[in-house]
């Protein structure tokens, strides 16, 4: 295998895989991870999600380098607006988790998103994220179409 191809497939493996329903991602529990107790402390959680999302982001096709370098006419940027979640279970030091994402709507200059982080199919935590992009104005941008596509295979096609 080429240097390229080398590189693409480490990248893949690091991002995790986009799937059928959207982004699968594998994550160890590590020691910082954890409170004194040894589950995860809840703040946590909300770093593996945003790891979901962003090498979502990345395995579809849109990178935060060339949002910040203005690819897209000015340079944009993702916003949380607001997130939901419920705490079912905890996970544990060395634990592997599975970090699934995928898209529910996208409206305008709004994504709509549904996380569930998983020990082996016990699902412990879920999450509900809406997330915008914004240019420098701090205006919303609408979504171009060809993020809608990569984002939402089914309604595009």
């Amino acid at each position: 295998m080429d240097d390229h191809g080398e590189s693409a497939a480490l990248s893949a493996g690091l991002s995790g895989a986009l799937t059928e329903f959207g982004h699968r991602l594998m994550a160890r529990v590590y020691y910082a991870d954890t409170d004194f107790s040894g589950v995860v402390y809840h703040a946590r959680y909300l770093e593996f999600f945003e790891r979901g999302r962003s090498d979502y982001l990345r395995l579809a096709g849109v990178h935060h380098t060339e949002l910040a370098d203005g690819k897209h006419g000015e340079k944009i940027v993702w916003v949380v607006r607001r997130m939901e979640i419920d705490f079912r279970s905890p996970a544990r030091m060395d634990d592997i988790l599975t970090i699934d994402t995928r898209t529910e709507e996208i409206s305008g200059a709004r994504i709509f998103m549904a996380q569930q982080l998983k020990r082996g199919g016990e699902v412990l935590v879920e999450a509900r994220v809406e997330a915008a992009i914004i240019g420098e104005n701090g205006r919303p941008r609408r979504f171009p179409k060809e993020w809608v596509a990569a984002f939402m295979p089914r309604a595009a096609g």
